[in-house]
């Protein structure tokens, strides 16, 4: 067993994106690392140059034996852990009408049951040290939802209602929830991290087509530093303040006042009716 002094961090879906990005900056600072991926060999660099501080066990998050494999792995290694990073994920564009039911499982089995797999097996532990963060890897798309990703985004709206829960249920326990909403930052997502569905309704062109065409648009120009990310992160970690949500990006707080805004204008239009749905006394 690989004894450390700093917080032990096991990530999810290390291999590229946020996760590498996330793994590279813990192990930078010393912190001690379980990077998990379907491919481990993904991270031999990291292992390489890094030794025992790093911990790279192979995890599919859609396999629930994977799972429970992992989370013991690191265990054994470190002793512990103490912050667990759901970060595995995709992307799937396609209206609602055009993705197929396959692609539909694909997507949650992996954005949100891995993630409920890899928490639900973690929680023991957190509950037995009386401490421990979940860092959830949300969305922009996990608050605001778009024409041309619902499936994305209704696997995301259900990690953040899952986080939301979860953090109530557990913040007596010592444990802590932070649900990470990114934007667009300079990563694979919108390269090979995410699906199109070859299917086409040409009536659909002008809304969920347009979601096509900005992927391909933005994809290698995203404004966002995948390093300041993990940054952001580990500071959200280390802090002492009450909060749930970490916005990540300009195009994130955008996208949530629109969001709030217009969640503040249904609530004035339609507060009398709602009102008056009550019983007469």
């Amino acid at each position: 067993m690989t004894m450390t002094q700093k917080p032990v961090w096991f990530v999810t879906g290390s291999s590229t994106g946020l996760g590498r990005a996330l793994g590279e900056v813990l192990l930078e600072k010393g912190f001690a690392v379980a990077a998990s991926a379907r491919k481990p060999s993904d991270l031999a660099s990291l292992a390489q140059q890094y030794g025992s501080q790093v911990l790279c066990p192979e995890l599919d998050v859609t396999k629930p034996v994977q799972v429970r494999q992992a989370v013991q792995q690191t265990i054994d290694h470190f002793g512990r852990i103490d912050v667990c990073v759901n970060n595995a994920g995709y992307g799937l564009i396609g209206g609602v009408e055009e993705v197929t039911d396959a692609e539909i499982r694909r997507q949650f089995d992996t954005n949100f049951f891995g993630a409920l797999d890899v928490t639900r097996a973690v929680l023991p532990h957190f509950r037995k040290q009386r401490s421990g963060h979940f860092v959830n890897i949300s969305s922009i798309g996990g608050f605001r939802a778009i024409a041309g990703a619902a499936i994305y985004n209704a696997t995301k709206f259900a990690l953040e209602a899952l986080s939301e829960a979860l953090a109530k249920e557990v913040a007596p326990l010592g444990i802590r929830v932070v649900l990470v909403e990114p934007g667009p930052f300079r990563t694979d997502f919108g390269g090979r991290s995410i699906d199109d569905t070859p299917n086409r309704i040409d009536d659909y062109a002008t809304t969920a087509g347009k979601m096509r065409e900005y992927y391909q648009a933005a994809h290698g120009k995203q404004v966002g530093d995948p390093r300041k990310a993990a940054e952001a992160m580990i500071q959200a970690v280390e802090s002492k303040a009450e909060f749930l949500r970490l916005p990540l990006g300009e195009a994130t707080l955008v996208g949530m006042r629109e969001k709030i805004e217009q969640v503040q204008k249904d609530l004035a239009l339609w507060e009398k009716v709602a009102k008056d749905t009550a019983y007469n006394s």
